[in-house]
Order: C-alpha cells, then sequence, then structure tokens
C-alpha cells in the first residue's frame, strides 16, 4: 500500500504506537477493554491529512463504532475529534477511486485473478466495483468473474470459532468457486478473508495463492 501511494506521489508516515483498531474485543464483548484503543488511535492519527487503512473490517468499525464508543467515554473533547478524525479515515482501494478518483495506479500483473467482495466493504462501506475498476486497469491481468461474488467466505471473525461447522461449509462453496475460476490467485480488500480462503485452498492443495488487492497494485513490471 505504501508503494502504491508513494508511487503516486504521496508522502506516507506510519506512526509505530498504532495499535489494533479494537474490533476483535468489542465483537466478542470486551467493550471495556476497546475503549482505550479507540483514545490511542485517535492520538496516534488526529494530526493526520489522511488515513488509509488496508482493512475494510477496520474502517467498518471505526465507522460504525467509534462514534457509540466516544459517547460512552462520555468524552466531550474525544468526540469532537473523533467526529472530526472520521471523515479523513479511507479504506484503501475507497481512497484510490473515491478520494483521488483513479483507476490506474500503473500496475503489471500477468496473472489470471480473481476477485472476493469481503463483507465489510461490499455491505458496510459501500466499494461497489471500485476494487474491481482498479483490476481491471491493471496491465496484463486476466481478471475472471468469481460465482457467488457477494456470498461471505465463512470467516466472520470469532463466527468461525463459534459457528465452525457452518463457517466450514460456506468456506466449501466459496473454495469451490475460486477453483472453478482456474485462477492463480485471489485478491480481496481484507487480510482476514485472504487468511481464511488462504488456509482452505492450501490445505487442498490447489496451488492457488491469496493476495491483497495492494500487493496487485504494487507490481509493476521495473520500468516505472
Amino acid at each position: 500500500m505504501v508503494r502504491v501511494l508513494e508511487r503516486l506521489g504521496h508522502t506516507v508516515e506510519f506512526p509505530a504506537g498504532q495499535t489494533c483498531c479494537g474490533q476483535m474485543h468489542w465483537n466478542t464483548g470486551y467493550q471495556a477493554e476497546a475503549l482505550p484503543l479507540l483514545s490511542r488511535f485517535v492520538a496516534q492519527f488526529k494530526g493526520a491529512e489522511v488515513v488509509v487503512v488496508p482493512s475494510s473490517s477496520c474502517v467498518a468499525m471505526m465507522r460504525d463504532h467509534y462514534p457509540k464508543m466516544a459517547e460512552q467515554l462520555n468524552d466531550a473533547a474525544l468526540k469532537r475529534e473523533v467526529e472530526e478524525l472520521l471523515p479523513k479515515v479511507f479504506e484503501f482501494s475507497e481512497f484510490l477511486t473515491k478520494r483521488l478518483g483513479l483507476e490506474d495506479v500503473g500496475a503489471y500483473y500477468p496473472h489470471r485473478v480473481t476477485y472476493h467482495a469481503s463483507c465489510h466493504g461490499l455491505r458496510n462501506l459501500g466499494l461497489g466495483d471500485g476494487p474491481l475498476r482498479l483490476l481491471r486497469a491493471v496491465r496484463g491481468i486476466d481478471l475472471v468473474e468469481l460465482q457467488g461474488v457477494e456470498q461471505c467466505c465463512g470467516f466472520g471473525g470469532t463466527f468461525a470459532v463459534k459457528n465452525a461447522e457452518v463457517s466450514s461449509a460456506m468456506l466449501a462453496e466459496k473454495t469451490t468457486a475460486i477453483l472453478n475460476t482456474r485462477a492463480e490467485a485471489c485478491t480481496a480488500c481484507d487480510n482476514s478473508c485472504l487468511m481464511h480462503l488462504q488456509g482452505a485452498l492450501h490445505r487442498q492443495r490447489t496451488g492457488v495463492e491469496t493476495v491483497h488487492l495492494a500487493e496487485i497494485l504494487a507490481s509493476d513490471d521495473g520500468t516505472r
């Protein structure tokens, strides 16, 4: 992601003090433990012009729950800082397509690829076909449509642990759809989905890799 943004002429800073956004804590009932992570996020990023995140699930957590968390802390100053910061927070593909108005970022990726639309990006953030437009502009790529692209992969964080049988059945359907495309790689905007998919694809010895969208967009032919 950094490589793409710098290639586009942006200056990227990575605050070393950043930690988890708190989604795992919040979703599993440890809401009191999540509150300090909100305060830390704001402290780390409140001076940023733009915050770009390579995970749609993290951005969904911030947009959906940070205002409620700030309200719960009953901290007027923090609530104001959250309100000021959130409009500056973008998922990576969203930043490229909606904020910068870009589709072609100069990438070259000569492989057969299929795209999985993660639930948070599709349903919470409304990314639409933004990631696909970025992929279609990649030189050398053979982009093939995934049947049931809007269908969940079955991960859902702790859902995969608490509902393992249902999660595994959903995963089996998704991996079958991926294999039917004969793609060399499956891409998405969330590493959580990709980790889940890679586990199944690896166990089946399919040879299909999972790559984050940023990895594809960062690839080039060495001439840039």
